[in-house]
């Protein structure tokens, strides 16, 4: 569950979009590195994403 939670805070950090009561309830039981490692693998994922996209877009 802390995984989700994790993921949940750094998909709202990238977007910019999470609330003060939602933030102070989910912070409160993620640590510093698991947030980071979390960022680091999601910004991982979104830049695949977006090669892949990227790269089929430009195939004629």
């Amino acid at each position: 569950m802390k995984l989700l939670a994790g993921v949940r805070a750094v998909l709202a950090a990238f977007f910019g979009v999470r609330r003060r009561r939602n933030a102070e309830e989910q912070d409160s039981g993620l640590s510093v590195p698991q947030l980071i490692i979390t960022a680091i693998v999601v910004a991982l994922c979104l830049l695949g994403v977006l090669y892949w996209l990227a790269s089929s877009l430009a195939e004629p």
